[in-house]
C-alpha cells in the first residue's frame, strides 16, 4: 500500500529539500508539458530546450514533498531531493520529467510516480534576429514561435537578402540550422522550423550585380536564389538597351584580387546565339557604352563609381 521506501526518509529529506525552494520567489509560467497516464512526462505541447539558468517547476503527483522549483546551474545542472544532481540542459521538458522519473524508481523512492516539468522562467527571454533584415534587432520570445514570425517582427527581408539562413540554437550553438527560402514559394515546414529564446537568426547576403550605360533601368539586382544570374539574364532586368548603345563594344568588369579585369562582350552575337552565354560573379557590372560619342562614359574609372551609385532593384 505504501508508495514510499522507505517513506520516512523520503518524506524527512524532501521536507527539508522543499523549504530550501521557497527562496526562488513566485513562479511565472510561460509554457507547459503535462504528463500522460503512467507518469512518463510525455506532452503535446512544444517548448524549447532547457537552457543554462532556466527557472525549472517540478511537480509529483501526491507528493508535495518532492515538488518544488529548480533552478538551472551555469554548468546546466539542477539538485533534485533524494537524487541529487542531473544534467539537464539541452533537453526538452518531457524529457527531463521523463528521467527524473527513472531516477526515482532506480534509486527505489517512488514505485510508480508521475512527474510533470515545467519551464517556468527562461533565462533568455529574447531572439536576435540579424542579417538582411529590415529591422534587425533582439525581439521577446514568449510562447511558441517559428522562423517566419520573426522574420515578420522584423518587418521582413530587404532586397539583398540570400536563400540562406541560419538558426543558431542556444541549447546547441555548435550546431548551427541551415534554411533556405526559395522567391515566391509557399514555405515548406522543414524551411520554418521553431525558435527558441536564447536563439540567433542570421539572414545571409546575397550577391548583386550592376548594369550600367546604355540601358533602359541601370542599376544593381541581387542574384537569384541559386547565385546564377547570366549576361542575357541581366539585360532583360535591366529592360533591355537602348536604340543608341553600342551592343559589340560591351564590357563584363570583374574585381579579382588582382584588380580590374576587362572581359568583352559582344552582345550582337549572345542575342543571335552566336557566343556563349557568360554566369556573372557577385559585384560583376555589365557595362554597355552608347554609340554618341559626347557625354558617354567609355574607360572603367567611369564606369565603376557609376555602379557603386546605382540604385539596387529587387528582382519580383
Amino acid at each position: 500500500m505504501n508508495r514510499f521506501v522507505p517513506i520516512l526518509l523520503v518524506i524527512a529529506l524532501a521536507a527539508g529539500w522543499a523549504a530550501a525552494q521557497q527562496q526562488h520567489g513566485p513562479m511565472s509560467v510561460s509554457t507547459a508539458v503535462q504528463s500522460t497516464p503512467g507518469g512518463t512526462g510525455f506532452g503535446s505541447g512544444a517548448v524549447g530546450p532547457i537552457g543554462n539558468g532556466d527557472l525549472l517547476e517540478m511537480s509529483v503527483f501526491d507528493t508535495p514533498e518532492l515538488s518544488g522549483k529548480l533552478r538551472v546551474s551555469n554548468t546546466g545542472e539542477v539538485n533534485l531531493p533524494l537524487v541529487g544532481t542531473l544534467h539537464v540542459a539541452g533537453m526538452k521538458s518531457e524529457e527531463a520529467a521523463a528521467v527524473i522519473r527513472q531516477k526515482f524508481i532506480d534509486g527505489n523512492y517512488l514505485k510508480d510516480p508521475q512527474v510533470t516539468v515545467f519551464i517556468a522562467e527562461y533565462a533568455t527571454q529574447n531572439v536576435s534576429v540579424m542579417g538582411e533584415v529590415k529591422s534587425p534587432g533582439i525581439y521577446p520570445a514568449f510562447g511558441t514561435h517559428r522562423l517566419l514570425d520573426y522574420l515578420s517582427a522584423a518587418q521582413g527581408l530587404t532586397p539583398l537578402a540570400g536563400a540562406r539562413i541560419t538558426v543558431t540554437h542556444a541549447a546547441h550553438p555548435d550546431k548551427p540550422e541551415l534554411v533556405r527560402v526559395a522567391a515566391g514559394a509557399t514555405p515548406k515546414p522543414e524551411n520554418n522550423p521553431e525558435v527558441f529564446p536564447g536563439d540567433t537568426v542570421y539572414v545571409e547576403r546575397t550577391g548583386v550585380i550592376f548594369v550600367v550605360g546604355d540601358v533602359v533601368r541601370p542599376g544593381g539586382f541581387p542574384m537569384d536564389h541559386d547565385g546564377q544570374l547570366s549576361i542575357l539574364q541581366a539585360i532583360a532586368l535591366a529592360q533591355g538597351t537602348t536604340p543608341t548603345s553600342a551592343k559589340s563594344s560591351a564590357k563584363l568588369i570583374r574585381t579579382t584580387a588582382q584588380g580590374h579585369q576587362e572581359i568583352p562582350v559582344n552582345l550582337n552575337k549572345l542575342l543571335h546565339s552566336k557566343s556563349t552565354d557568360l554566369a556573372m560573379q557577385d559585384n560583376d557590372i555589365l557595362f554597355i557604352p552608347s554609340s554618341a560619342a559626347k557625354g558617354a562614359i567609355r574607360t572603367v574609372q567611369q564606369v565603376i563609381p557609376v555602379a557603386a551609385s546605382a540604385a539596387i532593384y529587387r528582382i519580383p
